[in-house]
């Protein structure tokens, strides 16, 4: 890549970001709300008033200018725990929405270049899929792989991708119609080679805009299953945050700022990875911008 090059693709950028970001009161809204649990991400000692695994107080001490937050049943910052918390959850919902894509898009396009007996057989495979009640699944394939935010990521992405899919292979069926895939083939280019160089750029809008959607629907998939006890207990995450509240009698204890803080976190990054996935797919996809 050349010089030439770079400064086109930065070109492109900052008129897609000005486009979702700027433009777009959708993207505008969803970036100020992801900015409180990024910069909490990426700047947690200098966020966080204390270590979170370190005693600083009384047990259900109630919210203070000492603990904005309050303290949990041993003492611990809850304030704190939500700002490292903040690492897990956005890590696993980035991971796995991304983990997901990837293999969607994967499947997608062979069914939809391939055709035939493999489309078939995948496509069998993807509704059995869409089919199945998913959460019960999901906590009992977490259950058997054991704690661990890895396996949490492992069983988002086994039952999320075939909606994904199906959408590639839509596209897929569509793209491989074009005159430049023609071409390609008629020239001797290899199938692998016309999906993942000629079809598979097309849609990497589309794919982005993929991931951001579905981030915050892995978050809360983190956050029910570790709630359930199937995260890593030696780790901070707002669903493990509302684990150890609910094991430790918060709500009959009236702890109730121990519970809601990592409620409220969880909704507010799902809502804004919701308004910057819309604001994307609405730049990428010409019929809604036209709405």
């Amino acid at each position: 890549m050349n010089r030439g090059d770079v400064t086109r693709f930065l070109r492109r950028l900052g008129e897609a970001s000005k486009a979702i970001f700027i433009m777009n009161n959708r993207g505008l809204v969803g970036l100020i709300l992801l900015s409180i649990p990024i910069a909490m991400a990426l700047f947690p000692q200098a966020i966080a008033p204390y270590n979170p695994w370190e005693t600083t107080g009384a047990p259900f001490e109630p919210p203070s200018w000492r603990h904005l937050l309050g303290t949990n049943d041993m003492g611990q910052d809850i304030f704190s725990e939500l700002v490292y918390g903040a690492r897990i959850s956005l890590l696993v919902g980035f991971t796995a929405a991304a983990a997901t894509v990837i293999l969607g898009t994967v499947i997608g396009l062979i069914a939809g270049y391939v055709g035939g007996f493999v489309d078939e057989v995948l496509l069998t495979v993807t509704d059995t899929m869409m089919l199945i009640p998913v959460l019960p699944f999901m906590i009992l394939l977490a259950a058997m792989l054991g704690q661990g935010y890895q396996n949490i990521i492992l069983v988002i992405t086994i039952f999320s991708w075939p909606s994904v899919a199906r959408l590639v292979r839509a596209q897929t069926l569509s793209l491989k119609q074009n005159v430049y895939v023609e071409a390609a083939r008629a020239v001797g280019a290899s199938g692998s080679w016309i999906m993942f160089k000629h079809i598979l750029p097309q849609l990497l809008p589309l794919l982005v805009a993929f991931i951001v959607l579905r981030a915050g629907g892995a978050m809360i998939a983190e956050a029910s299953l570790s709630f359930l006890g199937l995260g890593d207990p030696t780790q901070k995450s707002w669903g493990t945050m509302i684990y150890w509240a609910q094991r430790s009698g918060a709500i009959s204890s009236g702890a109730w700022w121990w519970i809601t803080a990592p409620g409220l976190m969880i909704t507010l990054s799902v809502l804004g990875f919701a308004q910057v996935g819309y604001a994307m797919e609405e730049y990428v996809n010409p019929r809604l911008r036209a709405r």
